[in-house]
């Protein structure tokens, strides 16, 4: 079942089967992509040097463009080699306006990545007006089948255009591909017209990525059937799919409706709990994600080897499903509890490789290290859940720990040593009252024998703050500040 939260701004959809979350994707607004944008772009600074051009899209940054991805040389008729000899400013030049869509975001002071050869994507064609290029997709196994798509696509496309048959054509006729290859056509005729009307730099069409996934994910299902919450969505997904559409109308949350939004508070848990009652422990940083196993209360009706086993069986699975759901890229490590047979390890391996095929992204499983780690790793694309729904904590500043009110305490207490035989009588510092309490210690104890040592009266203005913290504030007379 394919659950579809569409009605706000953060658009949401979850795959269920057997009423468990398998896949949950979000798109807010602050994440979206523009991976599929297209612009009408003028032409900023050509480099020869790098065979590249930056191109001004009406955005902050300017976007990048290599030569071998601009129109103009992708349908120059010369021969490859000749072409590739050429230097970019054969192909373009300063001030020239063209169409780019972009390929990969702006990444820090980077601006996004940009291919003047078009992409329209159908739901069993890819068509590329600047194209020249028949492609099919691999995952049609049958050999004469692709041979005959390409055939097909050379005698159906003209000169300059390119086509990328999907693995769904494979079920339809000639005349259907046709039919969509026209309205591809037409799209990016129009899309020609609005680029003509435009007098500076500036968007000409935004991709709906997050409707794409859907038809995607969609397409991936036998059986089952779509719940959404969007009447105009419902209208969309019905021209796409043969599955049931249900729309909820209910006054909950859709998400909240099928349980999945509990799903999505377990997937921004440090800790996640098995049903033995053993639990993982996720600790993402920017470099790796390490995933600790613990047997918690899981004993175990045998031996201890039995018990390590069945918990390491059951964490591999939940961490491949968890790994699935919180998105985690780059290199993670699983800390499996430690596993003394070799055979075990197989068995944990094998159990991995098993539950990472239902993966969609591409992971490389490594292998057990010499301690005993699992080391893999996950292609990322997108920011994992927990950067998309959560930001660094402001108290803590991402560590996850603040200086206690005793160490704040001891470093005013050095402080004010530096100031003692100065020429004021007294001084006010503004504090948490928990760092107050240290620094006076018992009946205002320390706070007085400081007090006669540096010759300065101590005011402390008190102000709760959850970080504790402390700020000399003034220096002055006894009578102004006390």
């Amino acid at each position: 079942m394919l659950v579809v939260n569409y009605a706000s701004r953060e658009r949401r959809f979850a795959h269920l089967k057997d009423k468990r979350v398998e896949k949950l994707f979000i798109d807010q607004p602050k994440q979206r992509s523009s991976v599929g944008d297209i612009y009408l772009g003028t032409v900023a600074k050509v480099m020869p040097g790098l065979n590249a051009a930056f191109v001004e899209i009406g955005e902050d940054q300017s976007g990048f463009i290599h030569r071998d991805k601009l129109a103009a040389y992708v349908c120059s008729a010369e021969e490859s080699q000749v072409k590739e000899k050429r230097s970019i400013s054969s192909f373009v030049h300063q001030g020239e306006r063209i169409l780019v869509q972009v390929e990969k975001d702006a990444a820090g002071t980077k601006g996004p990545r940009l291919s003047g050869v078009i992409e329209f994507s159908g739901d069993s064609l890819i068509y590329m007006p600047n194209g020249r290029y028949v492609a099919v997709s691999k995952k049609i196994e049958d050999s004469e089948a692709r041979e005959s798509w390409r055939q097909f696509g050379y005698r159906a496309k003209e000169e300059n255009e390119g086509l990328i048959f999907r693995t769904s054509c494979d079920n339809k006729k000639e005349i259907e591909l046709i039919d969509e290859l026209e309205r591809l056509r037409l799209e990016y005729r129009d899309l020609l017209l609005a680029a003509e009307a435009k007098k500076k730099p500036g968007k000409v069409y935004e991709a709906d990525s997050f409707i794409d996934e859907i038809k995607e994910e969609a397409k991936k299902m036998s059986d089952g059937e779509i719940a959404v919450d969007d009447l105009a969505l419902k209208s969309v997904l019905q021209k796409h799919t043969s599955l049931p559409i249900r729309m909820h109308t209910g006054k909950e949350n859709i998400f909240s409706a099928f349980n999945v939004e509990a799903e999505i508070d377990k997937a921004l848990k440090r800790i996640v709990w098995l049903e033995t009652g053993a639990y993982l422990i996720f600790d993402e940083t920017e470099a790796l994600t390490v995933i600790d196993v613990n047997t918690g209360k899981f004993a175990g009706k045998q031996d201890r080897r039995d018990t390590v086993l069945k918990t390491n069986e059951q964490a591999a699975e939940e961490a491949a499903r968890q790994i699935r759901l919180r998105d985690i890229g780059g290199m993670i490590l699983i800390d499996f509890i430690d596993m003394k047979e070799a055979s075990d390890r197989k068995h944990i391996l094998s159990t991995m490789e098993n539950a990472l095929k239902k993966d969609e992204r591409r992971t490389n499983l490594v292998g057990f290290t010499p301690l005993g780690i699992l080391q893999m790793t996950r292609k990322k694309t997108k920011p994992a859940i927990s950067e998309s729904l959560t930001e660094r904590c402001q108290v803590c500043e991402g560590t996850g720990r603040v200086l206690s009110a005793e160490t704040i305490a001891f470093r005013l207490e050095r402080e004010l040593w530096e100031h003692r035989g100065n020429d004021h009588e007294a001084v006010i510092i503004e504090t948490t009252p928990d760092t107050a309490a240290v620094f006076s210690g018992e009946n205002d104890a320390h706070k007085k024998r400081i007090e006669d040592s540096i010759g300065l009266k101590i005011v402390f203005s008190y102000k709760e703050n959850r970080k504790p913290f402390y700020e000399i504030r003034k220096f002055g007379s006894a009578n102004e500040l006390g």
